[in-house]
C-alpha cells in the first residue's frame, strides 16, 4: 500500500474526491456520504475562522460518536486547529480542567449532555460554549452558539496548509484532578500510525464497520480515522445494553469488520448465540484495549470460523497501535500479542537498558514516526518516558525464540476496566474526601469481563463507622460511572514500606 499523502485530512479530501456518494458515516438519526460529512465539516471549520481561530489553536469537544463529531473534529483540522477530545462520561468539573488546561476556547457539547448545565455554569468567559444537536434539548440555551448557527453557515474550502510536525490532536489518559496528562499527536504521528494498520488489515473502501468504541479514545479514534482514510463506512451504535440488536445490525448492514475490547467480546459471547445471525461478509475483527485472555479468544475463534481475529496492542502515547498477532498465528502463539506494526520498532529492555534475551521479563519501548510529541505543558513527565525517541511504555513483557510478545503486568497503577483507563490516584482522592476515612488504596482486580474492575481498600479512622454505599454515593456524585469502585473493603491498616510507601502488589495478592 502506497504512503498515506502528508495529513489524514488531506486523504479525507482525496476520498471525498473519488468516493463523494459513498456512505461515510451512519448513525442513530442520519446516514451521511462523504460528500454530505464534507459538507458539513466546511461549514464547522467556516464557523471557527470567523471566530478568530488560528493555527495551532485547541478547540474541545464533548460529543457523542455520531456524524457531528466527526464533522466537528475534521472542521477543526481543516483550519489547522487541534483537537481536544473529550470524555463523554466525564464530570463537568472533569471537563473543564481538561479544557482549561489544553487552554482551549472553543467546546462544542452535545445539547443532551447530562452535564451540559453545570459545564455552562462553570466554563470560563473567554471559553465559547457551542451545543451539538438538533435543538430538542432545553440545555442548548445556555450555550452561546446554536448548533443551527452551525449548519445556517456557508461551508469554506480548506485554504490551512499543514506539515507533519504540526500538533494535530491532544488526547488526556489520566489525571483529571490535579494534573492531566494530555498526549500531543502530531499529524505526521496519525498518519504513520494509520498508515500501519491500513497496512496489516488491508483495510478498502470496500469495507465497513459497526463500531462501539468512543472516539475520545485512541483505539476508537484509530477505526475513524482508518475509514474516512479509505473511503470506508462506519455504522455507529452506541450501547451495548442489548446485544442481540447489535448483532442483528451487523447482519442487516452487512459489515465486514468488528472492533471491541476484551469485555465486548464477553458479553456478545455471554448474551447471544454468534452463530445464530448471518455474518458471511464479516472479514475481521480487531481486540486492543487491554489483554484478551486466550481463552476468550479461542471462544471468539470458535464462533467465528470464518472471521479474521486481530489481537493487538498499544498505547495512546503511540498514536494507538504498537503491536498485532496475526490470524494465522492465533493458536501457534496463543496468548501473545504479536509483532510491531510496520513501520515501528519494538524491543524489551531491562532495567539497565540492555535488550532482553528470549524469555526474560522487561519492558516494552517503541521506536516509530508514531511516537508521541509529549505530554502537553510537561516536559519532565515527556522525559520520564521518551528517551532518545523510545517510548518507554512501562508495562512489562517478554519475547519467545521467534520474538513474539507476551505481556507479563504492567509497572504502571493504571486500571484498564473495559475501554477506559483509570487512575486509581484520582478516586482515592475521592474518598479521601470522606471525613471518616483515615486511608484509602484503589487498585485493580482482575475480572473475566472487564479485565479489571476497581477494588478499594479503606482505612477508617478511630472509633469510626462508615458504611459502604456512603462512599459509593460520594463517587457516583463526583466521579464518572466507570470510575466507582465495585468493591470496597475495610481493612485496619495498608501495607507499607519502612519509608510509609503503600505496597499495592500486597493487596492485589
Amino acid at each position: 500500500m502506497a504512503p498515506l499523502p502528508t495529513t489524514l485530512f488531506d486523504h479525507f479530501e482525496t476520498t471525498v474526491n473519488k468516493h463523494p456518494d459513498s456512505l461515510a458515516i451512519a448513525d442513530f438519526k442520519q446516514r451521511a456520504s462523504y460528500q454530505d460529512l464534507f459538507e458539513l465539516v466546511g461549514k464547522v471549520s467556516r464557523y471557527l475562522l470567523e471566530s478568530g481561530l488560528k493555527k495551532g489553536d485547541r478547540v474541545s469537544l464533548v460529543i457523542t460518536n455520531s456524524v457531528e463529531y466527526a464533522a466537528v473534529f475534521y472542521g477543526i483540522w481543516a483550519v489547522g486547529g487541534v483537537t481536544v477530545a473529550l470524555n463523554t462520561q466525564a464530570k463537568a468539573k472533569d471537563i473543564i480542567n481538561w479544557v482549561n488546561h489544553s487552554e482551549a476556547h472553543w467546546l462544542f457539547v452535545d445539547e443532551r449532555h447530562q452535564e451540559f448545565k453545570a459545564i455552562a455554569a462553570e466554563i470560563k468567559s473567554d471559553i465559547e460554549l457551542i451545543s451539538v444537536g438538533r435543538g430538542t434539548s432545553d440545555y442548548q440555551t445556555e450555550a452561546a452558539v446554536s448548533w443551527q448557527q452551525i449548519l445556517d453557515q456557508t461551508a469554506s474550502e480548506p485554504n490551512i496548509s499543514l506539515t507533519p510536525s504540526d500538533l494535530a490532536s491532544i488526547i488526556y489518559t489520566s489525571g483529571t484532578t490535579g494534573h492531566p496528562k494530555g498526549v500531543t499527536l502530531s499529524h505526521g504521528n496519525l498518519s504513520a500510525n494509520i498508515d500501519s494498520i491500513l497496512s496489516y488489515l488491508e483495510l478498502t473502501e470496500q469495507d465497513s464497520i459497526l463500531n462501539v468504541l468512543p472516539f475520545y479514545y485512541s483505539y476508537g479514534n484509530s477505526i475513524l480515522h482508518t475509514h474516512l482514510a479509505v473511503g470506508g463506512s462506519l455504522i455507529l451504535e452506541n450501547s451495548l445494553a442489548y446485544p442481540h440488536r447489535v448483532m442483528e445490525k451487523m447482519a442487516s448492514e452487512a459489515v465486514t469488520g468488528f472492533s471491541g475490547v476484551p469485555s465486548t467480546f464477553a458479553l456478545l459471547l455471554g448474551r447471544v448465540n454468534i452463530r445464530d445471525y448471518g455474518l458471511t461478509n464479516l472479514r475481521y475483527i480487531t481486540q486492543a484495549g487491554g489483554a484478551m485472555a486466550p481463552a476468550l479468544a479461542d471462544k471468539l475463534s470458535s464462533a467465528l470460523p470464518d472471521t479474521e481475529l486481530f489481537i493487538m496492542y498499544g498505547q495512546t502515547e503511540a498514536g494507538a497501535r504498537l503491536t498485532y498477532l496475526p490470524p494465522t498465528m492465533l493458536k501457534e502463539k496463543r496468548g501473545s500479542i504479536g509483532i510491531a506494526i510496520p513501520n515501528t520498532t519494538i524491543e524489551v529492555r531491562s532495567k539497565e537498558g540492555k535488550v532482553t534475551q528470549p524469555g526474560e521479563t522487561g519492558e516494552i519501548c517503541a521506536f516509530g514516526k508514531n511516537i508521541m510529541q509529549g505530554y502537553w505543558k510537561d516536559s519532565e513527565k515527556t522525559a520520564e518516558i521518551i528517551k532518545n525517541g523510545w517510548l518507554y511504555t512501562g508495562d512489562l513483557a517478554h519475547t519467545d525464540v521467534d520474538g513474539y510478545l507476551y505481556i507479563d503486568g504492567r509497572s504502571s497503577d493504571m486500571i484498564k476496566s473495559g475501554a477506559n483507563r483509570i487512575s486509581p490516584k484520582e478516586i482515592e482522592e475521592v474518598i479521601q474526601e470522606i471525613d471518616q476515612v483515615l486511608e484509602v488504596a484503589v487498585i485493580g482486580c482482575p475480572d473475566e469481563m472487564l479485565g479489571e474492575v476497581i477494588k478499594a481498600y479503606v482505612v477508617l479512622k478511630k472509633n469510626n463507622s462508615l458504611e459502604k454505599r456512603v462512599i459509593q454515593r460520594h463517587c457516583k456524585s463526583n466521579l464518572a460511572l466507570y470510575k466507582i469502585p465495585k468493591t470496597i473493603e475495610f481493612i485496619e491498616e495498608l501495607p507499607k514500606t519502612a519509608s510509609g510507601k503503600i505496597q499495592k502488589f500486597l493487596l492485589q495478592k
